[in-house]
């Protein structure tokens, strides 16, 4: 993100409703509409820039329908962070790795347990530093799980289904993961040999930046009806988990950034931006993105698979035959080949997601019996100290934003302009005075993810619902949060 930002202008906007805005186009300009979802506050608030670059998405080939961002949007690398876009392969559609951006399949998998706020009071820091020495975290830092080249290929192409056949959880977890747990056509051998280096070591890990392990608890339900089939209920305990591919995913984004832009200059496409490099879908290079991005996605659903078998075991210690239902794990930074209704006809579609979330509404074939009659479970994620929400996906998001929807707070401005403002201690401390516990390996690291660094996250759940792009069910509060 910038260091130096300018807020939006909203005289170069037109609002279509209170949650809804468009950029008209100048005479000539050749692109396609642009959708912006937010509040006025939210809008105003957003980089300058995040206008400029949804502005250059709508300017790719074989764009289907709007160009959008999500309440949550930031300025990124190519496309906005909270950026959503749909391509159709059978009409020069592209395929963007800057339109998934680097940490491919960042994620949340969040587990209910049967446990409330008074069965963790008493054992709080003592749970905090169970967590902390068992759930690896930070830059650079490695897990008990070392794998062999041959056995790693079988987890980019496994998955989360591989972790769970590993002793990693149990088969019912696969039945509330985006894709069973394996997404299909992930092709080990479009990842280069440096790409599968970095992540011998990091399976089961954390990282670090805005990645936690949180411990929550339910302090507000919105939805009855939805709360009942999720599970949920006031005062309940659960668990979040947000990391992505590690340090795999990030050198595939890196590797096909490159192979991306030459074959756009090959195929002579005119960029809007350097950073949007991208190839026809249908072309060599698109396909070996896509297969090598398809096989960072599942070492990111192995990898908060096996992240929720350590913290299982931790809880064991505690409250042993205390269940860790997996409630949904869904990812944030993705393309993914689907099915959407277009004026009147189904048609399959490459939807680009970079900081945004699946949302699929009530009757979605893809969503496990429990949830098919309400909808697919959708997390936004807080910064430590303000809290989550689980929200449900609506039929109305199929329409507004290929069933997409938020999926944190957004970042309010950079890392280096927070760590500028806040320390480390001071934040952990002022945490602690509202019995939050943070358990970290860098202080500097915290303070880049102060809660003050972020957007209003209650803002953005409201603005996500009043947009109709899914629905409130519960807000969590922070009890314990490990960060890297």
């Amino acid at each position: 993100m910038c260091d130096v930002s300018v807020e939006m202008d909203l005289s170069r906007l037109v609002r279509i409703d209170d949650w809804t805005w468009t950029a008209p186009k100048s005479e000539g300009e050749a692109r396609a509409e642009i959708r912006l979802y937010g509040g006025r506050d939210l809008i105003a608030a957003m980089d300058d820039k995040v206008l400029e670059q949804i502005g250059n998405v709508a300017r790719l080939p074989g764009l289907v329908g709007c160009a959008m961002t999500m309440p949550d949007a930031h300025w990124g690398y190519g496309f906005p962070i909270g950026g959503v876009a749909a391509f159709d392969p059978e009409q020069g559609g592209i395929i963007s790795a800057g339109g998934v951006g680097f940490d491919i399949s960042c994620g949340i998998r969040c587990l209910r347990t049967g446990l409330a706020l008074e069965d963790i009071g008493p054992i709080a820091r003592a749970l905090a530093d169970g967590l902390f020495a068992q759930i690896p975290a930070g830059v650079g830092e490695e897990g008990d799980l070392r794998l062999s080249p041959q056995e790693l290929d079988r987890v980019l192409v496994g998955g989360a289904q591989w972790a769970v056949k590993a002793g990693y959880g149990s088969p019912e977890d696969l039945d509330y993961i985006e894709e069973h747990g394996c997404v299909e056509g992930a092709a080990p051998a479009r990842v280069s040999d440096l790409a599968k280096k970095r992540q011998r070591g990091e399976m089961g890990t954390l990282g670090s930046g805005n990645h936690y392990l949180e411990v929550q608890t339910v302090e507000r339900i919105f939805d009855e009806r939805a709360a009942r089939a999720f599970g949920l209920a006031k005062g309940q305990v659960l668990i979040s988990i947000h990391c992505g591919s590690r340090g795999l995913g990030h050198q595939v984004g890196t590797d096909y950034l490159v192979s991306l832009a030459k074959a756009a200059q090959r195929l002579g496409l005119v960029l809007p931006e350097r950073e949007l490099a991208c190839a026809p879908i249908n072309s060599p290079e698109g396909q070996q993105y896509l297969g090598a991005m398809y096989a960072a996605i599942n070492i990111a659903l192995a990898n908060r698979q096996i992240l929720t078998h350590l913290a299982r075991g931790v809880f064991a210690r505690f409250h042993p035959g205390a269940p860790l239902e997996t409630l949904f794990d869904v990812s944030h930074n993705t393309c993914k080949a689907e099915w959407h209704l277009v004026e009147g006809r189904k048609r399959l579609l490459y939807v680009h997601r970079k900081g945004a979330t699946r949302a699929f509404g009530p009757g979605h074939g893809s969503l496990p019996a429990r949830y098919r009659e309400v909808g697919q479970p959708v997390i936004i994620g807080g910064s430590m100290g303000t809290g989550s929400y689980v929200l449900v996906g609506t039929r109305e998001s199929e329409n507004r934003a290929f069933s997409s929807a938020s999926h944190g707070a957004g970042r309010a401005m950079s890392r280096h302009q927070a760590a500028k403002r806040w320390h480390g201690r001071q934040v952990v401390d002022e945490l602690a005075g509202r019995g939050i516990l943070i358990r970290t390996q860098s202080m500097r690291g915290v303070a880049e993810e102060a809660p003050g660094a972020y957007k209003d996250v209650n803002e953005v759940a409201e603005a996500t619902e009043k947009a109709g792009l899914a629905r409130r069910v519960a807000f969590l509060v922070p009890r314990i949060c490990i960060k890297g």
